[in-house]
């Protein structure tokens, strides 16, 4: 299916709109729609013809059904915080901003889940519970600003998505506007539910399936003794592992990350934590929880093989004000490297974490064969890497050449076995290296269930699958946008 001349918004179709949203609700002004030309991954803009706010299902499903019936294309788009142009506006699109839907609903303790809007932030939901011994798990870096809308849609993780796994693995049920305006409930109140996981499917389609409403999450019960190690090292292969090593004895700390020394010492110069030591070539966080005795014995074992594998030395901290500074530093790496350079570009790919060693030694042959320097900053523990290309967008052509390089990482990922992607998505920055890792007959059985939901691909045409004109599409979308991009 096409889009290759989409039709205009037109003024009747704006005034419809204000009928159902209020004046205050859409958003036309060319100057104030530029907040909306891309989200977190800056390198693609795009500015749209027109932003909408809904406060609700019933508005949302209103709009949405306008734009089904007028073949418009929509986009959906939370806190804008998201790192792979899943939220890049169309050119001749509506982008549906959910950021006013920011209602907890309901708590229920007694059944440990929470029911939210789409557009509540991560880090309120465990505020919400945390006074009565409850927190959320999936607790990406950029918490405190992300909305829940976006991780399920990206199917967001975190430092602690190695024990307690990933946004998926929390979502209990979904409301659902379909893109022809329907509604729908999927899941429940219960984990499990007969009949074929829609919630699963859902979560991580990168609004090509609709736009979830109300989030039905699962809660956790807070350990009764949390412990955290840090450890520096002479090599960052050292602290890699130490990594196997530790999940080789039978141990599943909640989190473990690294961090080199380009990422060290860029968080000391913003945060100054006084933690990490600048002269390390990388740190490893790891956190423990559980029962005290379980975090006590597992705290040594710990740093017992940190030791064997040469690290200098260890900090520990059980009060909660030490391990918070302690994860200070790891929590701002990404708004750190603003500050070694003017421009970064991260990447998200996964990797068994026997082959870390050696992948991390082919980035840092990447690097020295492109010429731009990479920070490295990953959650080590389930092989999920964060290298930070590290460049300045007014060289002429750094930002190909940084795409290119990235997207070396990203092949070199899955021919170790790994992914394309452990919790930021594809979006419209990694669509077109979907082949790698898929074969033409899975793309083709996966776009069959989008165009279930989806069979106009009025919703967030152009990312996720690949797309003959995708790639060059993507490298130009600062310069020439998206209007009639091309629908898998």
């Amino acid at each position: 299916m096409l889009l290759k001349n989409p039709p205009k918004i037109s003024p009747n179709l704006i005034k419809q709109l204000e009928a159902i949203l209020g004046k205050d609700g859409v958003i036309r002004r060319k100057d104030e729609l530029l907040t909306y030309e891309c989200d977190g991954i800056t390198g693609y803009r795009q500015r749209p013809a027109l932003v909408v706010l809904p406060r609700s299902t019933a508005e949302i499903a209103a709009v949405v059904k306008l734009c089904h019936d007028n073949e418009i294309a929509w986009v959906a788009r939370g806190a804008g915080t998201g790192l792979s142009g899943g939220a890049l506006p169309l050119e001749e699109g509506i982008l549906v901003v959910t950021a006013r839907m920011n209602q907890i609903l309901r708590v229920d303790l007694d059944n440990q889940r929470v029911v939210v809007q789409p557009g509540v932030i991560n880090n309120w939901v465990t505020q919400a519970v945390s006074g009565a011994g409850f927190y959320y798990a999936p607790d990406p870096s950029s918490q405190i600003i992300c909305s829940i809308g976006g991780n399920v849609a990206e199917n967001s993780g975190g430092v602690h998505c190695l024990k307690y796994g990933v946004t998926t693995n929390h979502v209990m049920g979904l409301k659902i506007v379909l893109p022809d305006g329907s509604i729908i409930d999927v899941g429940g109140a219960v984990p499990e539910q007969p009949g074929y996981d829609l919630t699963g499917l859902f979560v991580g389609s990168e609004g090509t399936l609709g736009i979830a409403t109300e989030i039905t999450l699962r809660i956790l019960k807070t350990p009764e003794s949390i412990c955290v190690l840090l450890a520096d090292f002479t090599s960052i292969e050292a602290a890699g592992q130490a990594v196997a090593d530790i999940i080789k004895s039978g141990m599943i700390p909640a989190g473990m990350e690294i961090m080199d020394n380009l990422s060290i010492n860029a968080v000391e110069d913003v945060v100054a934590t006084g933690c990490y030591p600048r002269d390390a070539e990388s740190v490893l966080l790891v956190e423990l929880d559980g029962l005290g005795v379980e975090v006590t014995r597992n705290k040594q074992r710990v740093a017992e093989i940190c030791r064997q594998n040469g690290a200098r030395n260890i900090t520990t901290a059980n009060d909660a004000e030490t391990r918070f500074k302690l994860w200070k530093g790891r929590k701002a790496a990404f708004a750190a490297a603003g500050k070694i350079s003017p421009n970064y570009f991260v990447q998200d790919g996964v990797i068994p974490r026997t082959q870390l060693v050696y992948v991390l030694q082919e980035i840092k042959a990447l690097s020295e064969k492109y010429g731009y320097k990479i920070a490295n900053v990953f959650h080590a523990g389930d092989g999920n890497l964060h290298p930070l290309i590290l460049y300045d967008n007014k060289v002429e052509g750094a930002w190909e050449e940084v795409e290119e390089l990235g997207g070396e990482i990203l092949k070199l990922c899955v021919r170790v076995g790994g992914s394309l992607s452990g919790e930021h998505g594809i979006g419209i920055d990694k669509n077109c290296y979907m082949p790698a890792m898929f074969n033409e007959i899975d793309l083709e059985t996966m776009g069959y269930v989008r165009d279930c939901f989806n069979p106009k691909g009025l919703a967030n045409p152009g990312k996720l699958f690949p797309t003959p004109r995708s790639c060059g599409e993507a490298a130009n979308a600062k310069i020439q946008g998206f209007g009639g991009v091309d629908v898998f």
